[in-house]
């Protein structure tokens, strides 16, 4: 037998304890007439001769379920080397339908429609093998197996998967991060989160979300504090959760609202430990942001003195990490100033953050304005 279809007698055996796997075996005997009919097409080297035999083999097989599976897969990947992958993906598709849950088919299925550039497919096939996948660990122990066996046996098939859904998982991954459409992102993502529930990019998947739920793009507040409340109750130390819930939160400014905002900021604030001696960039952003959160909470609930340190020390996180979370924090500081009545101080961080082009610069700008009028006044 060839190699391929060697993986496909062995790997996709027939024992009494994988039969009970959640993913598809497909198994051609040897000594069969399936598997002599597979030693002549193997021998031949002219790809559309070839493509004529599966077609024979498949017409010849048709009522061995696992020779019509193993035949459309083999031509999926024929067509595949040809290049005509709308052809691949129909032929793949009809290998699925004998084989629904096979992960070796549904990663050629991923990747053909990568290369189709169809990214609702691609979130097809890869949630589907996510799930597959998965699905593994739902299997019913056999009789006349040990627990300590059938954990060995459970830890031995997802090893052995593991590359495959790792694939489908990044390829499902980087579908949703090239799809520019917010509502088909959107349903990307619930698709993903379904399919990969322990994601290891998780953190990803909860910014991509709460950022297509947020204003500019799907603006669903309601549903964007429903899936952040979701990812921390999954991952209670989600950093982009965290900060974005905060943010989410502090621009509601309600009392309710101030007190979470608080709360989920000064937790991204103890996690980041940015005064550490390996705080990275990324860590010191997260504390520079949730600390101008915090503080932006602590103007709100009336505690402005307490916000003042706060802003003081996210604007030095933030200087010559991100502009506008800078300028941001600076406006902040000084508006905290400025209803201190500390003019001076007010002037000199509303001046520097004047100069700082952007969203927050005309915002800026007027407030600066009003701090140099009620100077003026106060003169």
């Amino acid at each position: 037998m060839t190699l391929n279809r060697w993986f496909a007698a062995v790997a996709l055996s027939l024992s009494s304890f994988l039969a009970q796997a959640q993913l598809d075996r497909i198994m051609i005997p040897a000594g069969t007439p399936e598997d002599v009919a597979l030693a002549a097409i193997s021998k031949e080297e002219d790809p559309q001769k070839k493509l004529g035999m599966y077609e024979d083999f498949v017409q010849k097989f048709s009522s061995n379920p696992a020779a019509i599976a193993y035949g459309n897969w083999q031509l999926a990947q024929t067509y595949q080397t040809t290049g005509d992958f709308k052809k691949a993906l129909d032929y793949g598709d009809k290998a699925l339908a004998g084989s629904p849950h096979n992960l070796d088919i549904l990663v050629l299925q991923t990747n053909l429609a990568q290369q189709s550039k169809n990214n609702g497919k691609v979130l097809q096939y890869s949630t589907r093998g996510g799930e597959a996948y998965n699905s593994i660990a739902n299997q019913t122990k056999p009789e006349g197996v040990t627990d300590q066996e059938f954990a060995a046996r459970l830890e031995e098939d997802k090893s052995s998967a593991r590359n495959s859904y790792e694939f489908l998982e990044a390829a499902a991954l980087n579908s949703i991060a090239d799809e520019k459409d917010p509502k088909a992102r959107m349903s990307y993502i619930e698709r993903f989160t379904a399919g990969f529930p322990q994601s290891r990019f998780g953190d990803q998947i909860a910014q991509y979300a709460m950022y297509t739920l947020g204003p500019g793009q799907l603006n669903d507040p309601a549903r964007l504090e429903s899936f952040g409340e979701k990812t921390l109750a999954a991952n209670p130390n989600s950093i982009p959760a965290l900060l974005l819930l905060a943010n989410f939160y502090v621009e509601e400014n309600k009392p309710a609202s101030m007190t979470k905002a608080a709360n989920y900021a000064q937790k991204v604030v103890d996690l980041s430990k940015a005064d550490a001696p390996d705080a990275d960039r990324s860590r010191k952003l997260s504390a520079g942001v949730a600390n101008s959160t915090l503080g932006r909470a602590l103007i709100n609930q009336e505690k402005t003195a307490a916000a003042v340190p706060r802003l003081k020390s996210a604007s030095e996180l933030l200087k010559g990490q991100d502009e506008t979370a800078y300028a941001t924090s600076l406006y902040y500081l000084g508006f905290a100033y400025a209803k201190m009545n500390k003019v001076s101080e007010a002037r000199e961080v509303l001046t520097e953050a004047a100069k700082i082009q952007g969203p927050v610069q005309k915002p800026v700008q007027d407030l600066l304005a009003k701090v140099n009028a009620a100077r003026a006044k106060g003169k």
